[in-house]
């Protein structure tokens, strides 16, 4: 079922001394839906707020939020948050990087989801806000993924994972394709209101809103 979100996030640079922005990135584990906001310092006063926004990006209830060992996120503050919402947590174990590389930006998502996304120049603090208002992707417009088709045992007893084209689709996509999907979805989420979501634009239509969003904020960040 969805709703066990993984989260990490990674910094995106320094200039002259000066720390640059952090980018947190959470990803479900079945449907891959994915968001990432941007974040000025990796504090309880910057990155809770930063945390509710993403976890109410989610149309559907969110049931585990899975972490690192970072302490930007075992802390008091969080489990309060996680704790209100009745979201279980828990974490990676140490020395195991895998444990998170489905959502872990430093592991698997950091070119595209980051550096992809944002660029690669500095960007300053100041400027952290304005990214994390201005590069949201529509919901219904994330990007198609691979979903895992079937686990075959051969006889020597090694399974092999397979992934099939004709099984791509775009993680709302996925959603729909679960049986009863409507069960799994917030109070006052209705599939036909994400359905009109998905109608109001194209995907190219998306992507191109999202270039001339990212091409001004850097624009503006580097001119100052």
């Amino acid at each position: 079922m969805p709703g066990y979100i993984r989260i990490d996030s990674v910094h995106q640079g320094d200039l002259d001394g000066v720390k640059g922005v952090y980018h947190i990135n959470a990803v479900d584990c079945v449907t891959q839906m994915q968001f990432v906001a941007t974040c000025e310092k990796i504090s309880e006063a910057y990155l809770l707020p930063v945390i509710r926004q993403l976890l109410d990006g989610f149309p559907f209830v969110i049931l585990g939020f899975h972490s690192d060992n970072g302490s930007e996120y075992i802390n008091y503050q969080v489990a309060k948050l996680l704790e209100k919402l009745r979201i279980e947590f828990t974490k990676s174990r140490p020395r195991h990087s895998n444990d998170n590389a489905f959502g872990g930006v430093k592991e698997r998502r950091r070119g595209t989801q980051t550096s992809g996304l944002c660029a690669y120049p500095a960007i300053l603090r100041q400027f952290g806000q304005c990214f994390l208002r201005r590069l949201s992707q529509p919901l219904c417009q994330l990007p198609p993924a691979m979903f895992l088709s079937e686990t075959i045992t051969d006889a020597k007893g090694k399974e092999r994972k397979k992934y099939s084209y004709k099984d791509m689709m775009t993680p709302y996509e996925k959603l729909k394709s679960i049986p009863e999907a409507s069960q799994y979805l917030k109070d006052g989420v209705a599939l036909e209101q994400l359905n009109a979501r998905a109608a109001e634009m194209s995907d190219n239509d998306a992507a191109l809103a999202l270039n001339n969003a990212r091409k001004n904020c850097l624009k503006t960040s580097l001119r100052r």
